[in-house]
């Protein structure tokens, strides 16, 4: 089977990532070990994962999706398996760790192209229903974890706002309110439209821990818009009051986890070479 890469993931990993080198024949073994007829990847796809577009033996559309393990597919698979299709993608496949055999969604039709009120109402009800309890035994990080490691390599950044992110972070895991399964990723682009449901939630990096902490990234959603706004700001804090609001949230540790959340996904793009990435989400972060 013919097969290329898509050129987003690999500038996201590099051309000469082993996993990525070994992509094709993983593909092929795949396919043929399911017996799926490959109609198209898609494009442009994410930055750690490819999709592929597949028909199974009786004719059903499914997508298939290949993940480096570095990204922890064991991970994604044990939170799908856990919701079950309940407000996410459906897990078809659930006895093989060669790639995960989802249902079909329309990857080209996400909350991003709905209007923004009408997105985040969409999202809010979406969300809601991934916060369950996580199974026993599981093998998820917390969000103390995460955020951990993600406070250490923030510490060698000069931004401003870096100080202030560490104390808010500091504070809200000394006094963490609830466990919960955590989609920890979530924005209007993971959530799909879907046959089985409206809307369904894809690409989840799971963890546990408190909603606040997955709304966070939620709140920083268009922020491009938002920054071109002569109201950006207060706009900015209206939606953390109206996401609070709905999901009977805490306003404050909301406000304080997106604080956070925006700086170290600011600090890192910076570093990364994404300046005019990282100087949106700081400047959004300075609102707040």
């Amino acid at each position: 089977m013919a097969f290329e890469p898509p050129q987003r993931l690999v500038r996201a990993l590099g051309e000469d990532d082993e996993w990525l080198t070994r992509l094709p024949g993983t593909v092929q073994e795949a396919v043929d070990r399911r017996k799926l007829h490959v109609e198209r990847a898609v494009a442009p796809g994410g930055r750690s994962s490819l999709v592929l577009l597949v028909r199974q033996p009786d004719g059903t559309p499914a997508a298939l999706k290949l993940v480096p393990p570095s990204a922890a597919p064991g991970l994604e698979r044990a939170a799908l398996e856990q919701w079950n299709g309940w407000g996410a993608v459906q897990l078809l496949d659930t006895a093989t760790d060669d790639g995960l055999l989802l249902e079909r969604l329309h990857p080209e039709v996400s909350l991003r192209s709905l209007p923004e009120a009408k997105a985040l109402l969409e999202a809010a009800g979406t969300v809601r229903r991934l916060w369950v309890e996580p199974p026993a035994g599981h093998g998820f990080e917390t969000v103390a974890e995460r955020t951990g490691r993600q406070a250490e390599a923030m510490r060698n950044s000069d931004e401003p706002l870096v100080a202030a992110a560490l104390a808010v972070r500091d504070e809200l895991v000394a006094l963490a309110p609830e466990e919960l399964l955590l989609h920890g990723n979530f924005r209007q682009g993971k959530v799909l439209s879907g046959d089985r449901a409206p809307w369904l939630v894809v690409g989840p990096e799971p963890l546990v821990g408190e909603r606040a902490y997955d709304l966070a990234r939620l709140v920083r959603d268009r922020v491009e818009d938002l920054v071109a706004s002569a109201a950006g700001a207060s706009a900015a804090r209206r939606r953390v009051n109206k996401l609070a609001d709905s999901l009977d949230v805490d306003r404050e540790r909301l406000r304080a986890w997106t604080l956070f959340r925006a700086v170290e996904s600011g600090t890192r793009a910076v570093a990364a070479g994404r300046r005019a990435e990282g100087e949106l989400a700081l400047e959004f972060a300075g609102w707040l």
